[in-house]
């Protein structure tokens, strides 16, 4: 059962859900509406001939920050990773990250699978933005970018991420260059036997 704008409202005032900053003009009959932040992370496609996730080959990435009141191109057929401005999360409730209707009539997508935010987990969600159409998209700091929903479990969990640890703050690092992941592993090898 998904939460309705009432109990969402009741949940945060309670402290079941936490958004930050919470803003009662985002929240909609059973969702609330976050903001796109200022952070992306992008692939350098022209030093990769191929990606193999199994040999552990991935392109060069990079971070951009853009300002507040600038924009971000997003191309077709580019996918990228951006942030929230919103922190969220809630220790009773399973969170659900959508798309907004409006912007993917447009070929926007916000996320590819990663949509579930499990009871624990506490972040600034990690959109992985997607251009479908053939033109470019406006992306701009602080714009309505998707909606997250909750959803009442039907038992508390075993587990949940503060007690696994399990991902916890990790999305952003996860997409990290691999030549400098390389290089961390190579450094603890000669350190290994220099011990």
């Amino acid at each position: 059962m998904y939460l309705s704008d009432t109990d969402i409202r009741k949940a945060v005032k309670k402290g079941e859900i936490v958004i930050k900053p919470f803003d009662e003009a985002r929240l909609q009959p059973a969702s609330y509406d976050v903001l796109l932040g200022n952070k992306f992370m992008t692939h350098n496609t022209q030093s990769t001939v191929a990606i193999d996730p199994v040999r552990k080959i991935f392109p060069e990435v990079k971070e951009i920050i853009v300002p507040d009141d600038s924009t971000f191109i997003l191309h077709p057929g580019v996918s990228i990773l951006g942030t929230s401005v919103d922190f969220f999360g809630s220790d009773k409730f399973l969170i659900h990250l959508s798309g907004k209707s409006s912007l993917a009539r447009i070929g926007l997508i916000v996320h590819n699978t990663a949509g579930l935010i499990n009871p624990g987990h506490f972040l600034n969600i990690t959109f992985e933005l997607c251009n479908l159409n053939s033109l470019p998209i406006i992306l701009r700091p602080n714009m309505r970018i998707g909606q997250i929903l909750f959803s009442e479990l039907s038992s508390a969990p075993e587990k949940d991420y503060k007690t696994t640890g399990r991902y916890h703050g990790r999305d952003w690092q996860h997409f990290v260059d691999p030549k400098e992941e390389e290089i961390k592993r190579k450094v603890r090898r000669v350190l290994k036997k220099v011990k």
